[in-house]
This record gives C-alpha cells, structure tokens and sequence, in this order.
C-alpha cells in the first residue's frame, strides 16, 4: 500500500469519528433530561374514611396466641427453639448466659430481669414494671425490634402464629411450676 492510500484510510478513520463525536453531541443537546432531585416519583395515598379512633391503641399486627396455645405442641415448640433460638439462648436451669439471656422460667419473669446479663437500655426501659407474659413474648417473638425499638436483638421474628405458640408452649414447660394458660 503506498502512503497515498494510507492517508486515505487514515482520513476516513479520522472522518468517522468525527462523526460519531458530532452524532453524540447532537443528540445529547437535542435529548437531553435533567437528574431529578429526589429520584423515583411519589405516589399520593388518599387516606380511608375511617371513623375517628383518637385515644385508642392501633392493634397488634400478629394474631392473639391465647387461643392457639390449648393446641400448641411442646415437642414441636422445643425444635423450633433448637433450631431458630439456641445459638443465642441457653434452655437449661441454671445455665449461663449467652450472646442472649438464659431462657429458663422466662414466663412471667420480669422483663430484663436476668441479673448479670448485660440488656439493652431500650428493652430495660421498657420492662420497668412489666413481665414476659404470654402476649409479651408473642409480640417480642413475632418481631422483636418492632415491638422493642431500639433492642439489641438481631432476630428477624417468627411470622407464624402456630409457631410462635409451640415455642412459647415449650418455653412454659422450662418451669417447676409453669404458669397457667390464659383462660384457665
């Protein structure tokens, strides 16, 4: 190939970029949108005509567990715990703590009540005065942040409700004397 061809090519190279940079440009001034300041779009909820419920507590997003106890199964309850709660809890009378309290005779013991076990302030200010009931560890179990803000427990929560009910019916049998059943 003499030079003469070479530059040939060499222009037509030089020429279509050019063109292409000179197509972007173009198409960049004659397209061009702006970055919104808060990307997304907002979507505008009309609130429900609901009668006036001022005063009155919002009920709890999981169901009551009195009424799925009488059926709960202790057995079932003590695998769920040995899977999903062990890691963290010790189930044994008079065993020591681990990353969270001993769960031995948890039922209608106070909240943060363990003594030498290092709770959140959160979960302290919360128990003052209170017990683990059974709709205490219902709520705690079903999402323990959400029913404690600021705990220091890192579980998720159970959503089940039977399943909630077989661990609480196992945690009462961690007990010399279980308390009774609501309702009875």
């Amino acid at each position: 190939m003499n030079s003469a061809n070479m530059n040939f090519v060499f222009m037509a190279l030089l020429g279509m970029a050019f063109y292409v940079m000179g197509i972007t440009f173009l198409s960049d001034a004659l397209y061009h949108s702006d970055t919104p300041e808060n990307p997304g779009y907002e979507i505008e909820v009309a609130e429900a005509d609901t009668p006036s419920t001022a005063g009155e507590p919002a009920p709890p997003p999981y169901d009551p567990i009195a009424p799925v106890l009488a059926s709960a199964s202790v057995d079932k309850g003590a695998d769920v715990s040995k899977k999903k709660c062990s890691a963290c809890h010790n189930f044994v009378e008079g065993g020591k703590n681990k990353v969270g309290p001993g769960l031995y005779g948890v039922l209608n013991r106070a909240i943060a009540g363990v003594e030498g076990f290092g709770y959140s302030s959160a979960l302290t200010t919360y128990g003052e005065g209170k017990v683990w009931t059974y709709e205490e560890l219902n709520g705690f179990l079903f999402r323990p942040r959400a029913h404690v803000k600021g705990t220091s427990m890192g579980f998720a929560g159970i959503k089940k409700t039977a399943e909630r009910a077989d661990i609480i019916a196992y945690l009462r049998s961690l007990s010399a004397d279980p308390a009774p059943l609501p309702g009875s």
